[in-house]
């Protein structure tokens, strides 16, 4: 089992920048694929992209290519979503996930979630 925690969130202007983290404790998140979603007011939970057990592939939605990067830090058992370029459409709840399905997108393939963190992106 692993426990989540991200952090990271907060308001920023549109075209700007913020990292998040997820901190994994329990087992080591390199057990796992590791994904980061996102939930608007009123919307679905949805998947925002994802990385490998090995680190060494990530893949994304189409809405976040190009400008949102994930990568993680073994030592600190740490992954990170880099986001630049943030719209006002991007403002959600951010959560990270830990599951075991290869390159899983969906909510029922991620078995472990952490609480969230709100990123408010101002226009």
């Amino acid at each position: 089992q692993v426990q989540l925690v991200e952090s990271g969130g907060g308001l920023v202007q549109a075209g700007g920048s913020l990292r998040l983290s997820c901190a994994a404790s329990g087992r080591t998140f390199s057990s796992y694929v590791m994904g980061w979603f996102r939930q608007a007011p009123g919307k679905e939970r949805e998947f925002v992209g994802g990385v490998s057990r090995s680190g060494g592939s990530t893949y994304y939605a189409d809405s976040v290519k190009g400008r949102f990067t994930i990568s993680g830090d073994n030592a600190k058992n740490t992954v990170y979503l880099q986001m630049n370029s943030l719209k006002p459409e991007d403002t959600a709840v951010y959560y990270c996930a830990a599951g075991r399905t290869i390159m899983a997108t969906t909510r029922k393939e991620y078995a472990y979630w952490g609480q969230g963190t709100q990123v408010t992106v101002s226009s």
